[in-house]
Parts: C-alpha cells; sequence; structure tokens
C-alpha cells in the first residue's frame, strides 16, 4: 500500500495547496492512506475545529499535530469528539489522544502515533517509553504503523528513528519547517526522514512574514507574528509498505510548488 504523509500545514496557502493537489496526488501514486500534520493550519499557530474538518472533508484520514496543538482554545473539546485529530501522545494528561486506527481506501487498518520531542520543547513525559507503551497496546494484526514525530533537535529525531527502527512501517518528523535530505529505509526496514518539511508559504522565514522576523531578530523587541502569503509549496513523503509485514519497501519524497 502506498501512504502519503504531509508536511506542517501552514495557514491558508498551506491549506489552499493541499485542498488544490491533493486528489491529483492521490489518483496519480495510487495513495491508499493520507496523514498531514495540521497543527499550524489556523493562521500559523494551532488548528480551529472547523479547519480540521474541512481538511479532513479534503479526503486525509488523519490529522496529526505538536506543541501548536493547543494555541486554540476551541480545539481542546473537538480533540475528545474526534479522534482522527491526534495531539502528541507523551503529554500526561489532556484531551484526546495521540494514537488512533483507522482503514485505508483498500480496507487495511493503519495505526497513526503522534509524539513531540523533549530537547528545547514544552515539558512531557518521555516519547521513547510512550512509544512503548503505544505499540505494546495496539492489535499485532495491524502492521502498517506510521510516527509523527514532532520535535526540534535532529539528533532526537534520528534517534527516535532508530530506536523505533522494525517495530513501525515509517517514522517522519515535523516542527522545524525545512525538509531534509535524508530519505532512507532504515536497516530493520522502517522508513526514515528527519523533517518532512512545511506545506506553506516558504517565501518567508519558516512560514511567518520575513519583515518581523527579521526586526525582531534585530531589535529583540516582542512581535506579533503573521503568516506569509507568497511562495506556496507542499511537502510530503510518499511511502510503499507491505501491509502483510509492515515494513517499507520505498520511501520518496514528493513536492509541489504551487506558484
Amino acid at each position: 500500500m502506498n501512504l502519503l504523509f504531509i508536511g506542517d500545514i501552514f495557514a491558508s496557502p498551506g491549506r489552499r495547496i493541499v485542498a488544490d493537489h491533493l486528489q491529483d496526488i492521490v489518483a496519480a501514486n495510487a495513495i491508499d492512506f493520507v496523514i498531514a500534520n495540521g497543527e499550524n493550519a489556523a493562521g500559523g499557530f494551532g488548528i480551529t475545529p472547523a479547519i480540521a474538518e474541512d481538511l479532513l472533508a479534503l479526503g486525509i484520514d488523519v490529522l496529526t499535530s505538536g506543541n501548536h496543538i493547543w494555541d486554540k482554545r476551541d480545539v481542546y473539546d473537538y480533540l475528545n469528539r474526534q479522534p482522527r485529530l491526534l495531539r502528541p501522545a507523551n503529554y500526561p494528561e489532556a484531551p484526546g489522544a495521540g494514537v488512533v486506527t483507522a482503514l485505508s481506501r483498500s480496507g487495511i487498518s493503519c495505526a497513526v502515533i503522534n509524539l513531540q520531542g523533549r530537547t528545547y520543547m514544552p515539558a512531557t513525559e518521555c516519547p521513547f517509553r510512550t512509544a512503548d507503551r503505544l505499540l505494546s497496546g495496539l492489535d499485532a494484526g495491524v502492521k502498517v504503523r506510521f510516527v509523527d514525530f514532532h520535535a526540534e533537535v535532529t539528533s532526537e529525531k534520528i534517534a527516535m528513528g532508530r530506536y523505533l527502527d522494525g517495530r513501525v512501517s515509517a517514522v517522519v518528523g515535523t516542527h522545524t519547517h525545512v525538509p531534509t535530505a535524508d530519505t532512507r529505509i532504515l536497516p530493520r526496514g522502517t522508513a526514515y526522514q528527519t523533517d518532512c518539511g512545511m506545506t506553506g508559504p516558504y517565501d518567508s522565514v519558516i512560514g511567518v512574514d520575513t519583515d518581523i522576523v527579521l526586526q525582531r531578530f534585530l531589535t529583540s523587541l516582542p512581535m506579533r507574528m503573521e503568516a506569509a502569503r507568497q511562495g506556496a509549496e507542499l511537502h510530503s513523503v510518499i511511502v510503499d509498505i507491505d501491509e502483510s509485514t509492515g515494513q517499507a519497501r520505498a520511501i520518496r519524497r514528493h513536492a509541489i510548488n504551487g506558484d
């Protein structure tokens, strides 16, 4: 089966390019299951219930997130009502869940796990031990297992990939908004990429208006961050998974320039 993972959807440019191209990507690449990180979908900071529903209606099967999932208060109760929007599983006591199992278009059960790193990030429980706990609780018959590891530091992301190698189908990083060039299959059959990159305005500083960010660096004064509007790109990975074993056969980056 072919699984598509779309990197951090950032503000309206990110939502628009997904809406414009998702169905074409699915058709052209025989995609069975679609996951996207949506934590920046609302103006670059958080996600609302209405935006989550719009993204799911486009054909995204599961939305993952990260530290910005808490930016919009109205999403808290929604997380308890919509299991297809995940928050990082290693928040000890929080609304919603960090794992979900859903059916692909061809009827294959797919488990999606959302974890968050701890280095230079909000205090959470250990993501490695949380991964152990979640995997031990999954039905052994669910072979396709995808992990979005939302973390700041490259070393922590690589360590997670190595830690889960052979136990999940893929580990793909999010959060830093810059696609990395280390797409590979690890020795025990897990697909890996340190960061999928952002889906949103690349004529920016990781999605935010360039002039605002430069003023903040030059003056050290607080500035209201606003999403940029130009240079939309869609960054994703496509993972070919053997559904009988859960091992990845191939992983490749897929990008679209929307301007």
